[in-house]
């Protein structure tokens, strides 16, 4: 006898509505249990950045300092903490800056004391007393004729509102970089000096300084002074407290008489 074949079963081509199969439905199981998850955060440190004029500001950078890098904080217990006291006007520091610059530091001095008793005195250190001074004045007190145009062209750039004291005190570190190396005179090493000792900002770390430089290739046993890419690295665990870390690396090469 033929074999009896068996009838195929026809798929629907929309099983959703053509074929009514009975599903069971499923208990919808719920996990009773839960993982924590547990961070650890490092200390604290603020958001915003105060400048560096108060005895609390100076302890919470060295605390930051100590727990960051251990080579650091030997030379940190080993140094008065450090001060930032100058008051002048950004003006006025600036003007001073680029007076004293590639001098020793009692020449420099001397020149700046007759600057000031030319201007009047320190508070009249302004843009338009120096634009009233010709180039010839300040030759007779010691200032040559291109760090005269230096500061010519800085009184001008504050008298046509392209600088101004308030402006300066609210701008970013990198703005400031990019607005003053556009005054005659004023290279980066300047205007990361002007950030650290004028307007106290924490954290500026001057590549270029030699006495820094020197500093970290001591401190960290380096062959060679380090490059300033080298000194991103290095320094970058002193963040965001780089100017107080560069402070000590100052005193640290002063004790040891590179300075």
């Amino acid at each position: 006898m033929a074999k009896r074949s068996k009838p195929q079963t026809q798929i629907p081509e929309n099983p959703s509505t053509s074929s009514k199969i009975p599903f069971r439905p499923q208990k919808i199981l719920k996990l009773t249990t839960t993982t924590k998850l547990t961070i650890q955060t490092s200390p604290e440190i603020p958001k915003i950045l105060n400048p560096l004029t108060s005895n609390s500001e100076i302890t919470l950078a060295l605390n930051h300092l100590r727990s960051s890098d251990p080579k650091l904080a030997s030379l940190i217990d080993s140094y008065t903490p450090p001060s930032f006291d100058s008051d002048r006007p950004p003006f006025q520091s600036l003007a001073r800056s680029i007076l004293y610059q590639q001098l020793a530091t009692k020449a420099a001095q001397s020149i700046y004391t007759r600057f000031v008793t030319l201007c009047g005195g320190e508070s009249s250190i302004l843009p338009k007393t120096l634009l009233n001074l010709s180039p010839q004045t300040l030759r007779q007190i010691g200032v040559s004729g291109r760090k005269a145009s230096y500061l010519h062209d800085l009184a001008e750039k504050f008298s046509d509102g392209t600088l101004s004291d308030s402006g300066i005190k609210e701008m970013d570190d990198e703005s400031l970089l990019t607005m003053l190396t556009v005054v005659k005179g004023i290279g980066a090493w300047s205007v990361h000096m002007f950030m650290i000792f004028s307007l106290k900002r924490p954290d500026v770390l001057p590549v270029g300084d030699l006495g820094v430089r020197k500093g970290v290739k001591m401190l960290y046993g380096l062959k060679e002074l380090p490059k300033p890419l080298e000194m991103e690295e290095l320094c970058e665990k002193w963040k965001p407290y780089r100017s107080v870390g560069s402070w000590y690396m100052w005193r640290y090469m002063e004790a040891k008489g590179v300075l």
